[in-house]
């Protein structure tokens, strides 16, 4: 089947949406991304529009792409302007991109109502600006903004501004779904009619979110003869979001054997990078690139997964760049179990007597408030010390805290005192921290220096607190996790207590303990 092109429009759309903003240097470090990801296009915004996509435009002179072309976006010569008087195309042409996309208005409605001007002028201003572009040796994407509504109001009308970009020699004619909010149906249906109509230009599709059928939209679109699809990565963009390429790439690959990028096993680390430069959170239950898209909970899947995963996964998760993850939890069976160890390298007979005592304990843990869905860590330590593999690298006997607030303008003292001790050598350690926790583990790193030098790699890169039973108020349980890193590894650990500092202690304490067992393992090897 013919392939279908991929046009990200991730550094232009997607910075449209909420809490979504790059800097110039992220806008650069996106496009190489996408470049060594393999997409086709890379709107990279709209040339002159703001200091940023000036400075993107003028540093992605230097960009050595070695597979996406790199797109500048605008919109058509204004009404009662000769096309070659236009500063804003003038500015498009200086953005010296080998593409251009421009948008044009097809809803007869936007033309009187908001350009204020008749349908001839707006069908010359279409014909006039992709024309001139051409001519400067541009290859010109036509974005038909609101199309769908507009076809829908006249279908005449917005044939004619199709016709208007063809004639003018548009390369692909992209059917904007402008408001979000039309149907795959009517998607399929209005698409094979363009393509009746004009059969000579290729057609493109541009969804938006609003009902939650950006992807469907796009898909129907494809199955109706688009052979380009526009959206961005994770979904990012106006109000609910454009389509997201992170699923629509691998449905058309994967699920239609349809070429669309040469490398989709980078996929999810493509996804994590646009999250991590914009400073947004990964949506933990995205298809495909999700950290759940492959989780199994429930005794009887993962039980079924152990014999044949594609029992219980749609894909091959490696095809994206992801994993299976096993969870335990209270509606864990011995299989999650089983499983979980073997993935630590402790593997467990099946029926063993060891594995249904480690679920035992699971399953009370969690019944006074555990959690080990995120906190891997501290069920690493639990399978270790049931199945007699566990050797304590330290004793903690005791810790105090206090927290000092002065009246006379003295910044607030926060400061943690730790005793331990390491093959029966004690140690006792203070140290002041940014807030109580910041100074438990000040102070517990430096007793434990001396003896294990090498927990100065370790680093925390989260902390959440969740309160239990929170009718209980102040008396309620809280739950803490921790996350702790060591180059790329990463592993939760979790506490529960009626203090947030209990909490916090033990799952400072197993974050470390896991650390120094793991290198122990490892030094046996």
């Amino acid at each position: 089947m013919k392939p279908v092109y991929i046009y990200d429009t991730t550094l232009r759309d997607g910075t449209q949406g909420e809490g979504f903003q790059l800097s110039g240097l992220d806008k650069l470090r996106i496009a190489r991304h996408l470049d060594q990801f393999g997409v086709d296009y890379i709107e990279g915004g709209w040339p002159g529009s703001n200091p940023k996509d000036v400075e993107f435009f003028r540093e992605a002179k230097k960009l050595d792409l070695k597979h996406a072309k790199l797109a500048a976006f605008g919109s058509t010569r204004r009404a009662g302007v000769k096309v070659e008087e236009d500063p804003q195309v003038r500015l498009l042409l200086e953005a010296e991109t080998p593409v251009v996309t421009i948008f044009g208005k097809s809803w007869e409605l936007q033309v009187t109502e908001i350009l204020r001007t008749t349908v001839e002028e707006n069908q010359a201003m279409i014909r006039d600006t992709v024309d001139y572009l051409v001519k400067n040796g541009r290859e010109v994407i036509y974005d038909a903004e609101h199309f769908f509504d507009g076809y829908k109001d006249s279908p005449a009308h917005a044939l004619a501004t199709l016709k208007a970009a063809a004639d003018g020699g548009a390369a692909c004619l992209v059917l904007c779904d402008t408001n979000g909010g039309t149907l795959p149906k009517e998607v399929m249906e209005i698409c094979a009619a363009v393509r009746a109509h004009l059969p000579a230009t290729p057609i493109g599709i541009h969804t938006h979110n609003d009902c939650e059928l950006a992807v469907a939209n796009a898909i129907a679109a494809v199955d109706a003869g688009a052979i380009q699809v526009q959206g961005t990565i994770n979904g990012y963009g106006e109000r609910t979001g454009n389509c997201n390429l992170t699923s629509v790439i691998p449905i058309l690959q994967l699920k239609m054997g349809i070429g669309a990028v040469p490398r989709l096993e980078e996929l999810r680390d493509l996804s994590f990078f646009v999250d991590d430069v914009s400073n947004n959170p990964h949506f933990v239950r995205a298809p495909f690139v999700g950290r759940t898209a492959f989780a199994h909970k429930g005794g009887m899947h993962v039980n079924a997964v152990q014999k044949l995963a594609r029992s219980y996964e749609h894909i091959v998760p490696a095809s994206v760049g992801n994993e299976q993850t096993i969870l335990v939890s209270e509606l864990s069976g011995q299989s999650n179990i089983l499983l979980k160890a073997e993935q630590i390298g402790m593997p467990i007979e099946k029926g063993a007597p060891e594995a249904a005592a480690i679920l035992t304990r699971v399953k009370e843990l969690e019944h006074e408030g555990y959690s080990f869905e995120a906190a891997g860590g501290s069920l690493e330590l639990l399978i270790r010390r049931e199945l007699g593999k566990y050797e304590k690298p330290f004793q903690a006997n005791e810790y105090h805290v206090s927290f000092r607030q002065y009246r006379d303008g003295h910044a607030p003292v926060c400061e943690a005192t730790v005793k331990l001790s390491v093959n029966g050598e004690k140690e006792l350690t203070v140290a002041e921290g940014n807030g109580v926790v910041n100074a438990l583990d000040l102070a517990l790193r430096k007793a434990l220096l001396p003896f294990y030098p090498e927990i100065a790699e370790v680093s925390l890169i989260d902390y959440k607190v969740r309160i239990l039973d929170s009718q209980d108020t102040t008396a309620a349980k809280t739950r803490v996790l921790i996350v702790s890193s060591h180059g790329d590894k990463t592993w939760g650990t979790v506490g529960v207590s009626g203090s947030v500092i209990e909490a916090s202690w033990i799952a400072l304490v197993d974050g470390i303990d896991l650390f120094l067992q793991r290198r122990r393992q490892a030094n046996l090897k």
